[in-house]
């Protein structure tokens, strides 16, 4: 089991995380919510859960809890630039199907 960060994530999470001025690494989540059933969450991690798994991409801790961790077995999390945009990306190898508005996915 695994998920990893792109030097990109990686370089964005450790500013963001330089900027608040405390937090040990990122959690990377899955919440049910709508039109195809799961979308991730995000969030930085000051104190660990007992279920968590931690993995350690690019110098960055990723926190998954054990029940996200089936959903998002391999994905890479990415920080892409686009035109004027900039947000993180999942490649989740376990997605079957994305929602029109590309907020949620199926597995």
């Amino acid at each position: 089991m695994s998920v990893s960060l792109t030097e990109s994530a990686a370089r964005h999470v450790a500013e963001q995380l330089q900027q608040r001025g405390k937090g040990i690494g990122l959690r990377l989540g899955v919440r049910t919510t709508g039109c195809s059933g799961l979308a991730y969450k995000l969030d930085f991690v000051d104190e660990p859960q007992p279920d968590d798994q931690v993995f350690e991409s690019q110098g960055i801790k990723v926190f998954v809890d054990a029940q996200s961790l089936v959903y998002l077995d391999g994905t890479e999390l990415d920080y892409v630039r686009e035109g004027l945009g900039e947000a993180f990306k999942f490649r989740n190898p376990n997605e079957k199907a994305t929602c029109g508005c590309g907020e949620s996915f199926t597995v």
